[in-house]
């Protein structure tokens, strides 16, 4: 038999259906980060697209996100993606951010973009990988600006005061919190990525906010994700 493809759609948040939110919170029904039905149902409101990642019928991964400014800087934000922990998590991963990086080349044509978002993991790193500027990274000592951008960022994703802007990670409780929870399968994470994390407790409500820069030349060449 011939291996199923990936297949991915998105479109606004307020064109999906309760059995679709259903399916969603059944990839992590019986495990952390929790995303039931009723959380679902509240980052609906929050976030403009959902991106679905299916092989066949089967939904493997989702993505709540917008493309907005944040004082006129062009901005990815990915509030919540979840990849099924399989064989195919990486693939399933690329899939979702090929799909919301072209969309931010059409919404942005010519233009950088900030990508954004809070990590459950060190894996999660590989969302930003082909991206330049990434923060926190290793070895990097983080400036003013990227400070202030952890700490606009944080307001974006619910509140300004709940991060350490000296080491990204994000506090809220309680209850299920946001975030790009996903497991490597095979690939390897960037340098260092787990270092962010120690002490980092994702089940108690912990984040690493992390956000870098989709160049436009990248975005145009569809070289993203790597």
């Amino acid at each position: 038999m011939f291996p199923m493809s990936m297949t991915v759609t998105t479109k606004d948040t307020t064109a999906l259906s309760d059995a679709e939110l259903a399916e969603m919170a059944d990839l992590c029904v019986d495990r952390e980060p929790n995303f039931d039905i009723g959380y679902l149902s509240k980052e609906k409101e929050n976030w403009v697209l959902v991106t679905q990642c299916r092989e066949g019928n089967k939904l493997r991964g989702y993505s709540f996100c917008t493309l907005e400014r944040i004082g006129g800087t062009p901005s990815l934000l990915i509030g919540l993606l979840l990849v099924d922990r399989n064989a195919k998590s990486d693939q399933t991963l690329k899939t979702i951010l090929h799909d919301q990086f072209r969309r931010a080349l059409l919404a942005f044509p010519d233009e950088d973009v900030l990508l954004g978002s809070r990590l459950t993991s060190a894996d999660g790193f590989r969302a930003f990988a082909g991206l330049e500027d990434v923060v926190p990274r290793l070895g990097y000592k983080p400036t003013g600006e990227d400070r202030a951008w952890g700490r606009r960022l944080a307001k974006r994703f619910g509140s300004e005061k709940s991060i350490d802007d000296k080491t990204f990670v994000m506090t809220v409780t309680p209850g299920p919190v946001g975030g790009l929870d996903y497991i490597t399968s095979k690939g390897p994470i960037p340098e260092g990525a787990e270092t962010f994390f120690k002490g980092v407790k994702p089940a108690k409500g912990q984040r690493v906010v992390v956000f870098g820069w989709a160049m436009a030349e990248a975005l145009s060449s569809g070289k993203l994700p790597k």
